[in-house]
């Protein structure tokens, strides 16, 4: 549950992390411009890489009712991305199998769908972190790793 405050005299909801043992506070600012978006969520530290870090393995749970099209689509697209499936993994008789086995009805969206959404995803998470980037204060470091064997 958020808790509402005022950070530098900015409405904001503050979130407690969920995952066991962590004390990371999240922002989401309420009378900026932005509000509506998540691109207004910063973590209280102030730290770019900690955005990215993933937080211990919690244990995974389950919805107890179907998704909507929209959570659907989204579920399809990260399994598709993350493990590096074909977009036309969708077409697959064993994949509309299971995804239609106790409700015929759910929608399943279409390899086209898939791609053109993944990729407007990824557009929209570089615009992101070149914004973050830009806006970022401290140092940076970059290095390569050019091993020579």
């Amino acid at each position: 549950m958020p808790i509402i405050q005022e950070v530098d005299k900015h409405h904001t909801h503050v979130f407690k992390c969920s995952t066991k043992g962590c004390k990371v506070m999240i922002c989401h600012f309420l009378d900026k411009k932005d509000a509506r978006s998540t691109g207004n969520i910063i973590l209280q530290d102030g730290s770019i890489t900690s955005s990215f870090k993933q937080k211990g393995k919690g244990k995974v749970t389950y919805m107890h009712h179907q998704h909507t099209c929209t959570k659907t689509k989204a579920e399809i697209m990260k399994w598709v991305s993350e493990s590096l499936r074909p977009f036309n993994i969708v077409k697959d008789h064993g994949f509309q199998c299971l995804m239609k086995t106790g409700r015929p009805e759910i929608y399943i969206p279409s390899p086209s769908t898939i791609s053109q959404d993944i990729c407007l995803v990824f557009a929209q998470t570089c615009t992101r972190i070149a914004k973050m980037l830009k806006e970022y204060e401290g140092k940076l470091n970059f290095t390569t790793d050019a091993c020579v064997h």
